[in-house]
């Protein structure tokens, strides 16, 4: 049976300060990748919260281990610009997600 979890993601050794998300290494791969996460309902919502260097991902899945196995495909997973540092269950009692 399928969860919904939240899972946090920082910014690694190799993320460039000095660019904007869209000008790091590999952005269009990552971008690719996770529309492609998004688009089969894998990823719910994400995105970094404002004055963060982390990224906020809500996901459905039946673990946290399928996940970490799914994110580490991520060409940003690879390449050290991101890391997943934490995946929690997410009990969710008030509205809804798709």
């Amino acid at each position: 049976m399928k969860r919904i979890f939240i899972v946090l993601r920082s910014r690694g050794p190799a993320w460039d300060p000095a660019r904007t998300l869209v000008e790091q290494k590999e952005w269009q791969a990552h971008a690719t990748f996770m529309d492609a996460l998004f688009d089969e309902g894998f990823v719910l919502l994400a995105g970094p919260p404002e004055g963060s260097p982390d990224a906020l991902i809500v996901m459905r899945a039946a673990s946290a281990e399928q996940i970490a196995s799914r994110l580490a495909a991520d060409p940003w997973t690879a390449s050290d610009l991101l890391r997943t540092t934490r995946i929690d269950p997410w009990t969710l009692r008030l509205g809804s997600l798709p």
